[in-house]
């Protein structure tokens, strides 16, 4: 199904806004987990700052990073949703967004959810750029498995 050109138009505006303009960006001093992501193909870099409360909730969420604006709209995106998530949420939707992006059923993701995700929808034609799509996504996951822990991914 071709997305229609107006859409088209309206995701790429929204991905370049969010780089231009990324929300949550900045470290976290009382951070209970960091992570740092590398992309070697393309020189993208993110560290993801999270602080996680004692019932599992992402209390508050950040990240720092150089890259091309794929992958600093898709961090500014990924803030803006797992805030205020437990960490179960949070993995559904990475689960979720990652379906998307590589062009696979992202039946996961629902409702708002998946409005505002379907803005990278796209990246999925491209498929070098899909790692500077999941990059901050990676980040994060490593950061909570590593247990607050410096996580490096690639």
């Amino acid at each position: 199904m071709a997305m229609d050109e107006s859409l088209r138009e309206l995701y790429q505006e929204v991905i370049l806004d969010h780089s231009r303009h990324p929300h949550h960006f900045g470290a976290l001093a009382d951070a209970t987990h960091r992570g740092e992501g590398y992309n070697p193909l393309c020189g993208d870099r993110v560290k993801v700052y999270l602080h996680v409360g004692g019932d599992g909730r992402i209390e508050d969420v950040s990240f720092e990073g150089r890259g091309c604006a794929i992958s600093q709209a898709s961090a500014s995106l990924m803030t803006d949703l797992v805030k205020g998530r437990t960490l179960a949420e949070s993995e559904k939707l990475m689960n979720g967004f990652l379906h998307l992006v590589k062009g696979d059923s992202a039946t996961a993701l629902e409702g708002e959810d998946r409005e505002r995700l379907d803005v990278m929808a796209g990246v999925s034609a491209f498929p070098m750029r899909v790692k500077c799509a999941t990059l901050a996504w990676h980040t994060m996951k490593s950061a909570l498995e590593e247990g607050g822990t410096t996580a490096k991914t690639k």
